[in-house]
């Protein structure tokens, strides 16, 4: 039957083995809570109302909310990783240092955007205090991205020397290329979602925006920024699931 060939098809099996993780839930409601930023910030351009908007930003802060609940206690699992990673002694020194650093950073973001959740959810108000942690948080995110950043330039350095030295004319060459191509393909991916994710709390911290031209940092190159980067998290964990 039709119905049954629609419930039991592998996309469909496939889709409730993705938001049957919380990482595939979290980017989900990432890529919702961006597109609602960017287009909030679209219709108020195009002029309309503001009843308009409301059901846009109560959706982007409501996704927020829920996702910063979704994050709670998550710090802990960075600060495992950055552990596991200083005892691994064979990985490159850059990509070493660079890794621990960002973890460091994500446990340090982690724990403030947790508490700054304490504060916005009224569970514990800190009025006088969220704005200071909200500033550490976003610090320590664009820290985590920054170190990100630069090892994946580090990466495509290195595998383009990598690829100066082989051969695909030969049987071995041809396949070491076909890998490389695709893990530099993969780092170049990365990249882009590590850039778009730097500009959110760049702009939140007030390091870029407010100019004009055609490289103005506004409302919505931040939520369009989001959305790419949520998109590109989708794609990772989509695979992850397959």
């Amino acid at each position: 039957m039709v119905a049954d060939s629609l419930v039991y098809h592998p996309t469909v099996n496939h889709y409730i083995k993705f938001v049957g993780t919380t990482v595939g839930r979290d980017k989900l409601l990432r890529t919702l809570q961006y597109f609602a930023r960017f287009l909030s910030f679209y219709l108020l351009r195009k002029g309309y109302s503001a009843s308009s908007l409301k059901p846009w930003n109560a959706l982007k802060a409501q996704f927020g909310l829920t996702r910063k609940l979704m994050r709670v206690g998550k710090n802990i699992e960075h600060l495992r990783e950055a552990c596991r990673i200083a005892g691994t002694k064979s990985m490159d020194p850059v990509l070493r240092y660079t890794a621990i650093a960002r973890q460091l950073s994500y446990f340090v973001y982690l724990t403030f955007d947790s508490l700054h959740y304490l504060s916005v959810s009224n569970i514990i108000p800190m009025p006088v205090m969220a704005p200071a942690i909200s500033k550490v948080a976003n610090k320590a995110w664009l820290s985590g991205v920054s170190f990100g950043i630069i090892s994946g330039l580090y990466t495509i350095s290195q595998i383009t020397q990598r690829q100066k030295k082989t051969n695909p004319l030969l049987g071995e060459g041809k396949m070491e290329e076909k890998r490389l191509q695709k893990e530099l393909f993969e780092t170049r991916v990365q990249l882009l979602s590590d850039a778009c994710d730097w500009i959110i709390p760049a702009y939140t911290l007030g390091y870029v925006g407010g100019g004009k031209g055609k490289f103005a940092v506004d409302e919505g190159v931040v939520g369009l920024a989001g959305l790419v980067s949520s998109l590109v998290g989708v794609r990772a964990q989509w695979k992850k699931t397959a």
